[in-house]
């Protein structure tokens, strides 16, 4: 069994984006919607800083959907659109999708883009791999893990790009594989674990 899954050092985010915009270029996701986003915490406007000078301190919590065990996506889902697959990534049918949005309500983790509109791209052209599917107008979407890079045996591009070799990839139920080490040895932690929709991304400092 593979169960693919990622752990984030927070301590090596430095917000600089890069994990953003890689994503958006690999998957052509249309302007004004993100499917990873990195949140400064503690703050109210990005890049925010806690405290008071000249004691201040400021800590990135790069965020995207979590591939969890029990999503909670899923269970809301009135078509089946939402679906774990083989590998345990929390995927999308788009051509299931009648766009209820329901399942942007169900996600504690607030990490789903709707097309309320047609896709705009910048510049004017469809970039991206040419593997990943097109979506269009009243269909949610989100991270796939780079479904396309991964069934080849590649990283998700966040991780590839990553400046600070933040993100570490791989499979969760080998406990040989380099992100089941860093968990168990570093104390990966899950974001919202009350929720009990035992996410696939870890957090470690």
């Amino acid at each position: 069994m593979t169960r693919y899954g990622m752990a984030i050092n927070k301590t090596r985010c430095i917000g600089c984006q890069t994990c953003v915009f890689a994503c958006k270029m690999q998957n052509g996701v249309p302007k004004d919607l993100r499917w990873n986003r990195v949140v400064t915490e503690g703050g109210g406007v990005a890049d925010d800083a806690q405290g008071e000078y000249p004691n201040l301190t400021r800590s990135y919590l790069p965020l995207a959907c979590q591939h969890c065990e029990n999503p909670a996506c899923q269970r809301v889902c009135p078509t089946g659109a939402t679906y774990k697959d083989e590998l345990g990534r929390v995927e999308i049918d788009y051509d299931k999708c009648i766009g209820c949005r329901m399942c942007m309500a169900a996600c504690p983790y607030n990490v789903r883009s709707f097309n309320w509109d047609e896709p705009v791209h910048v510049p004017d052209f469809a970039y991206g791999d040419a593997n990943v599917e097109g979506r269009v107008r009243g269909v949610a979407e989100k991270c796939t893990l780079c479904k396309e890079r991964t069934d080849q045996g590649e990283e998700p591009r966040c991780v590839q790009c990553c400046p600070m070799d933040a993100r570490i990839f791989g499979d969760l139920d080998d406990p040989d594989s380099e992100v089941s080490k860093v968990i168990r040895a570093r104390g990966g932690r899950v974001l919202l674990e009350e929720q009990g929709t035992r996410p696939q991304v870890y957090y470690f400092e």
